[in-house]
């Protein structure tokens, strides 16, 4: 194994940039079919949701691909490399955002018909709170897509030489070009071929590392014997970087905060044809998860027991642990040509799709939220227009961010985290205020929000100007004694060793380090998103109770949970959904505003509207009703002006 580390680093060759290419190929050819087939798309509701008939399969493959980007790809391998397989709990937290999910927040968004998820703080709270939502969501997903372009850059850069700003630039070009044509559906099939493209690399590695390695017996034994093998840590301790409880409270909630509430999954939701529908995507999506990371941990352990003796990092072969993987890629696979350009098309592919995905959401958030609100009476095709170019814009903007991640410290994939917890931890916080606590009213919200947003981003900040030490996350122990070709000078060797060893204890001395330095700043990173989320619901709920409680009356129907369960508890949903026909959709569209405005739904303030983009409801039976995506009475209703 130590061979493995002391070898010339390889290059790509011809046939890795043939596969890599082909990729790429492949990808903008299915983004262009599925959104230019059948005459592309007819309004905005099919730019964003594919006129929502999609099925269960292909959507629940694209949740699974849109934040298992190259962040994943990369950062998975590289944290179960240092800190070991314990890394497979992030799967419990992911099951239970799907049931969770599923359970409360799905029906909820679904039922209601609704585009854009931050609808629903408008419906329940104010167009304050709705606005609010919204530019923290664009912020966060502007941020997370930077950060998950950057990643592939890195890749490329280290493995090949090739200038990182020509590959931040083709990435972000690729995507925001099939995004910007094709739409959802474009995103959602190209998403699914992706998915194939990264458990691929992800298998051969796998593969090819435990035949040299000496087989499966021999990977476990060498992880076992140097402590890789940890599942069972139950550590209380919030500062030790994983562990079971790490990952059962921090990682549920933040995988909550993406699946839940965010607008780039709920848009796929609401785009399946049924609910049942939905649901089942759900449940793809996790099988798809569990294969993913099961996979990337995988991978990290097969790259430790290649370089037990000979770590890369500690040589100076690399000089980052997201470095890991391309590395021992071109190790193993010197003499195989084409894989390296495999595995690359597997990073890349991850970043396509989360990038893709990012860009389509904010601009349906901003068509939805910012655009049709205040300009009620533009055309259909004039929308269209505005989302491509929003789509447009917003890739622009990821770009630059990405231009900017270079300056992370601590990883990609804590990166990514990080922003995600801090900016949508609190805004989970306030969806769950707003279906299962009635009383909580517009000042209570906005409060909670603040509240959570401040906490979460003074750890944050705290973590990155006083970082916890390596002995305080966790980081097991590595070698670099049995490197064939030492340095000629010691220190060349066991120098970052060393450095690591007298930084702690140096953190430890630091007169001038505060004393949370190393309590509060030295939480786990994926903590961040669940001290968001609860204070938000904490300090929401206090608030709302000293300045009035919301009264249960005042509520429109269909914004709690539990309204929803009861009142279709003797409801079935329509399973099937009719096809509008362009004839239909044309004179539904011709209709005065006030002739669309669902019948059912008349509580309203100053002749506002409450139900903002909803679609028709359905009486089925007395005292009992259901959002409807299909035709009543012979009548077809599209979306609702303001």
């Amino acid at each position: 194994m130590a061979a493995v580390g002391a070898e010339t680093r390889a290059t790509f060759g011809a046939w890795d940039y043939v596969v890599f290419a082909l990729m790429l190929l492949v990808s903008t050819g299915i983004g262009l079919w599925m959104g230019l087939a059948r005459g592309g798309q007819r309004n905005a509701e099919d730019f964003f949701t594919g006129g929502r008939r999609l099925t269960a399969l292909p959507v629940g493959l694209s949740l699974a691909a849109s934040f298992m980007s190259a962040v994943q790809v990369l950062g998975v391998p590289a944290e179960a490399y240092r800190y070991g397989l314990k890394f497979l709990w992030m799967c419990l937290g992911q099951l239970l955002n799907s049931l969770l999910t599923g359970a409360f927040y799905l029906p909820v968004f679904y039922r209601l018909g609704l585009t854009s998820t931050y609808q629903y703080l408008e419906l329940r709270f104010s167009p304050v709170v709705r606005i609010c939502g919204t530019l923290q969501y664009l912020v966060a997903t502007v941020l997370y897509t930077g950060i998950v372009i950057y990643a592939p850059a890195l890749i490329l850069n280290q493995v090949t030489g090739l200038d990182i700003w020509a590959s931040l630039l083709s990435t972000g070009a690729i995507c925001t070009f099939y995004t910007t044509v094709g739409g959802m559906k474009a995103v959602i099939w190209t998403d699914v071929f992706q998915v194939v493209v990264m458990l691929a690399g992800f298998w051969v590695v796998l593969a090819r590392g435990t035949m040299i390695v000496g087989g499966p017996r021999q990977v476990l034994e060498l992880a076992q014997n140097r402590s890789r093998i940890n599942l069972m840590d139950f550590d209380l301790d919030p500062r030790s970087r994983y562990t079971f409880w790490t990952f059962l409270v921090g990682g549920t909630l933040v995988w909550l905060s993406m699946y839940g509430v965010n607008q780039a999954q709920v848009q796929r939701y609401v785009a399946c044809r049924t609910e049942k529908q939905a649901k089942l995507a759900l449940l793809i999506n996790q099988l798809s998860l569990f294969l993913i990371v099961s996979s990337a941990a995988g991978c990290g352990i097969v790259m430790f027991t290649l370089y037990i003796d000979c770590d890369p990092l500690l040589k100076g072969r690399i000089s980052a642990p997201d470095q890991y993987m391309p590395l021992v890629v071109l190790d193993i696979f010197e003499d195989v040509p084409g894989v390296p350009g495999l595995f690359l098309a597997c990073a890349y592919s991850g970043t396509l799709s989360t990038a893709s995905t990012s860009i389509n959401a904010m601009a349906a958030v901003t068509v939805e939220d910012l655009i049709k609100p205040r300009l009620p009476s533009l055309s259909p095709q004039k929308l269209i227009i505005i989302s491509k170019g929003l789509s447009l814009i917003y890739g622009s903007a990821c770009l630059t961010v990405a231009a900017l991640s270079s300056l992370l410290g601590g990883g990609v994939l804590q990166g990514s985290f990080t922003v995600m917890g801090v900016l949508s931890g609190p805004l989970l916080g306030a969806f769950t205020l707003g279906m299962f606590l009635p009383a909580c009213n517009t000042w209570g919200v906005l409060s909670g929000i603040a509240t959570g947003l401040v906490l979460s981003l003074w750890v944050a900040v705290g973590a990155t100007l006083y970082p916890p030490s390596a002995q305080s996350m966790g980081v097991l122990p590595s070698s670099a004694t049995g490197c064939a070709e030492p340095s000629a000078n010691t220190s060349g060797l066991l120098g970052p060793l060393l450095a690591i060893n007298a930084s702690s204890r140096a953190l430890r001395m630091d007169p001038g380090r505060p004393t949370l330095a190393d309590s509060f700043y030295s939480i786990s990173y994926l903590y961040y998103g669940a001290l968001g989320t609860l204070s938000t619901i904490l300090c929401g709920a206090l608030v709302s109770c000293l300045t009035g409680a919301t009264k249960r009356s005042a509520l429109s129907p269909g914004v709690l949970w539990w309204d929803l369960k009861q009142q279709t508890a003797s409801v079935t949903p329509k399973e099937e959904v009719a096809t509008l026909d362009d004839s239909l959709m044309k004179r539904a569209e011709e209709l005065p505003p006030r002739a669309k405005r669902p019948p059912d739904f008349l509580p309203t303030d100053d002749d506002h509207l409450l139900f903002l983009g909803q679609k028709e409801v359905n009486g089925a039976s007395s005292g009992s009703w259901t959002t409807s995506r299909g035709q009543e009475d012979g009548h077809d209703l599209q979306e609702t002006d303001l």
